[in-house]
């Protein structure tokens, strides 16, 4: 009897690996499914709250400009190391029809804002409380940055820190005609 009981577990055991084998299967299969973001395709809107208590930003209100899209964290060493580089630019381009959305997964705003004032940033930062925003763009390395057309069509997406020239060039890409 104690030999029958052994492998009766033995193969709920073996039945319940496979059982979990299958759905891990279908659910890399189903998400494999859905379409990835890529250049040429829309850029998905988001609204988020400004840090800067001066409301919120919807990426749909920004049609007609170019936007850089900018996925950062304070823990991150090349995301700091980029943000001096978009301020630079930030204080060319602003007039010329180019926004900066800089899009912290940070937990904390105040290390946030402690951080963005420290190196005196001044295009808008916003808070991805939720991951929601960064699940939508499919971010997985930090930082990663989408250049977004006037059209709203993504011209660019770059994962990794990014040169003071490369930012340049990329804003070139998305400036919008005079």
């Amino acid at each position: 009897m104690e030999r029958k009981k052994k492998r009766l577990i033995f193969r709920s055991a073996v039945l319940a690996i496979l059982v979990g084998t299958l759905v891990f299967v279908l659910i890399i299969n189903l998400n494999q499914d859905r379409p990835s973001l890529a250049e040429g395709a829309e850029a998905p809107n988001f609204k988020l709250d400004r840090l800067d208590e001066n409301g919120a930003i919807e990426l749909n209100d920004l049609e007609g400009q170019g936007v850089m899209i900018n996925f950062w964290a304070t823990y991150c060493e090349p995301c700091k190391e980029e943000m001096p580089h978009m301020q630079e630019l930030y204080e060319e381009y602003e007039d010329q029809g180019i926004e900066i959305i800089a899009v912290s997964v940070d937990k904390n705003e105040f290390v946030i804002n402690n951080f963005y004032n420290s190196l005196g940033l001044t295009f808008p930062s916003v808070h991805d409380r939720n991951e929601t925003v960064m699940e939508s763009y499919e971010i997985v390395p930090l930082p990663t940055s989408y250049f977004i057309n006037p059209d709203g069509t993504i011209e660019r997406i770059v994962k990794g820190p990014l040169t003071l020239e490369r930012l340049d060039e990329y804003f070139q890409e998305i400036l919008p005609e005079a």
